[in-house]
């Protein structure tokens, strides 16, 4: 779930303050004072719905002139192209302020989540799980994070603070991998894995011998992979990354992977095409 907190109230907050300004001039000198009406969000592609809590909160925080949402679909759920997705009923000015901001929050989130779908479906009957990575929008983390969830996804840390992840500039600091294994197991909170990222068979081995409980195997090949699971034999979990798309993720899968975390699920996804069309307005 998504649930309205400070932080996802600030974000609307500034969403609004931003498109709004000091009013909508143009419905305010077209469109006559009291006018209501419905209009109808429409999927203009196959997609996975995903921002219905958000536009929910969106009204709420907008207040009660706000319109009214009808939705015919939740979170998560797949939506044919040419559906709709949800239906407003209220004042026709406010729903004209409302607009671009509501379809900002769906189109972004519901793009991240159609495309880790397209992901997860892509290694279906694997071990494998899809997972997200800290390649987020600024200040949207705790959406995108959503997003692939409703995507059918994992997410792995969402902050510094949610695990420890020690990547090659780590390792050149710290004096290489035993070494740096060594005082992250000395140091560590207890409730706490320690992960470490490697680029070679070699290094791999290295971590296990070290104490690593999770290894990060980085821009890998397939079959090197595959060699790195035989390796490892079940003592570590293995996580895939780099180099990682939709042509390839298969083979990463049924290499034997446990998981596999793929930016490109939240650092440069399309926005979905969805759409808010006014059907029916009356004074």
């Amino acid at each position: 779930m998504l649930w309205p907190t400070p932080h996802l109230d600030a974000l609307i907050d500034l969403a609004l303050a931003e498109d709004i300004g000091q009013g909508d001039v143009t419905s305010e000198i077209t469109v006559p004072a009291g006018t209501r009406g419905h209009a109808v969000l429409e999927a203009r592609q196959r997609l996975v719905l995903c921002g219905r809590p958000v536009v929910e909160r969106l009204l709420a925080r907008f207040g009660p002139s706000a319109p009214t949402a009808r939705w015919t679909a939740e979170d998560g759920a797949v939506v044919e192209a040419d559906r709709p997705v949800a239906h407003f009923e209220g004042g026709m000015r406010e729903l004209l302020v409302l607009e671009r901001t509501m379809l900002n929050f769906l189109q972004r989130m519901s793009g991240v989540a159609t495309q880790t779908r397209r992901y997860v479906d892509a290694v279906a009957g694997t071990r494998a799980r899809i997972a997200d990575t800290r390649k987020t929008l600024p200040g949207w983390r705790v959406l995108d994070k959503y997003a692939v969830r409703m995507g059918g996804a994992h997410n792995h840390r969402a902050a510094l603070d949610g695990g420890v992840l020690i990547k090659d500039n780590h390792l050149a600091v710290g004096g290489g991998i035993a070494e740096t294994v060594r005082r992250a197991r000395a140091n560590a909170p207890h409730v706490l894995r320690i992960e470490v990222e490697v680029e070679d068979l070699d290094g791999l081995d290295v971590a296990i011998a070290a104490g690593a409980e999770v290894v990060l195997i980085d821009n890998f090949t397939p079959a090197l992979a595959a060699e790195a699971v035989r390796r490892a034999q079940g003592r570590v979990v293995l996580e895939a990354s780099g180099g990682i798309h939709l042509a390839n993720v298969r083979a990463f899968a049924e290499a034997g992977v446990d998981v596999i975390s793929i930016g490109a699920l939240t650092h440069s996804v399309p926005a979905a095409d969805l759409a808010l069309e006014v059907v029916r307005a009356e004074t």
